[in-house]
């Protein structure tokens, strides 16, 4: 086996034509940004809606690379609008366990398919 491996999660249907959704070297994995994108399309609603989506997604690659949400070392969070990171910590708080991972969050000009959220992360194997 190579020691770097590229996962996607057929849970997943985004891009995986010109990236993949992890790739896992011995002890790490680093997961692409996840946006709030289902079937293609963005789900309908707000920040805390896209946010509780980019979770859910990276949940699915998670579950592809063989580790979790208790794995994740680093998340890194890139928002539209800053003035959305109440409500997108409101839903972040709910979703992740306990302890949380360290976490990065900056306000980025323009993100895929205009959304108002990506998130990536880093986690163990």
């Amino acid at each position: 086996m190579s020691a770097v491996e590229k996962i996607n999660s057929p849970k997943n249907g985004q891009h995986p034509h010109i990236l993949s959704h992890a790739t896992k070297i011995p002890g790490l994995i680093f997961l692409s940004g996840q946006t709030p994108v289902e079937d293609g399309k963005v789900v309908p609603g707000g920040i805390k809606e896209h946010t509780a989506q980019c979770i859910k997604n990276l949940g699915n690659v998670l579950e592809a690379a063989g580790s979790s949400w208790e794995k994740v070392a680093k998340v890194n969070v890139y928002l539209k609008d800053m003035d959305n990171f109440t409500a997108m910590n409101e839903v972040y708080e709910q979703l992740l366990p306990t302890p949380k991972p360290a976490r990065t969050c900056i306000q980025a000009a323009k993100l895929p398919m205009d959304v108002d959220v990506e998130i990536e992360a880093i986690a163990t194997t």
